[in-house]
């Protein structure tokens, strides 16, 4: 959905909106992309028709959830960097809600196969969103002489998003705790 029909709503078909959106992230988290609506309906506290006019179909309803998560992504790291007590504690929690955010986007490729031009907007949406934010974080750490001043958000992101790749299909590695060691070594 565009900005401004977002913009447009009225405030109750917003909230809506946000509470299954959140629902079926909470869903796509634990059972994949490819869960039952009716799994995301009964999460958001609806019923499938609910879902179905909000989303007629798995890859609008996917997109929505993608672009919703990294929009909180974005507004995370700002709010971080005011809440925290210091640059490089919001750089590491706003890792640690990327690394969440990563989990929900498995699978989306296989979802938009068919739909490469789709797919390339949306990782160009995430790089223009969720870039800049992670340079501000980068850039009050750095400033802070918390971190090195030699990295750019695309090697941090890029990095971050590698030690996650099959975090998923094997229990024995812990991508949380490599990303952990990342973010440490991070440090002048």
């Amino acid at each position: 959905m565009s900005e401004e029909g977002a913009k447009g709503k009225r405030a109750d078909a917003r909230r809506n909106e946000k509470t299954l959106l959140d629902a079926a992230a909470a869903v796509f988290v634990t059972s994949g992309v490819e869960a039952p609506v009716r799994a995301i309906a009964a999460e958001a506290g609806v019923g499938m028709g609910t879902i179905y006019r909000h989303f007629p179909t798995r890859a609008d309803l996917v997109i929505a959830v993608y672009r919703h998560q990294v929009d909180a992504c974005a507004g995370a790291g700002p709010e971080l960097l005011e809440s925290a007590d210091s640059p490089y504690e919001a750089l590491r929690r706003w890792i640690d809600l990327f690394v969440d955010f990563l989990v929900t986007k498995h699978g989306l490729a296989a979802v938009l196969q068919s739909d490469n031009a789709g797919f390339e907007a949306l990782h160009t949406y995430f790089l223009d969103t969720l870039l800049p934010v992670c340079a501000q974080l980068l850039g009050a750490a750095a400033k802070a002489g918390e971190i090195r001043s030699d990295l750019e958000a695309i090697e941090v992101m890029r990095g971050v998003g590698n030690l996650c790749i099959g975090a998923d299909s094997d229990p024995r590695y812990n991508a949380r705790k490599m990303v952990g060691v990342l973010i440490a070594g991070l440090k002048p």
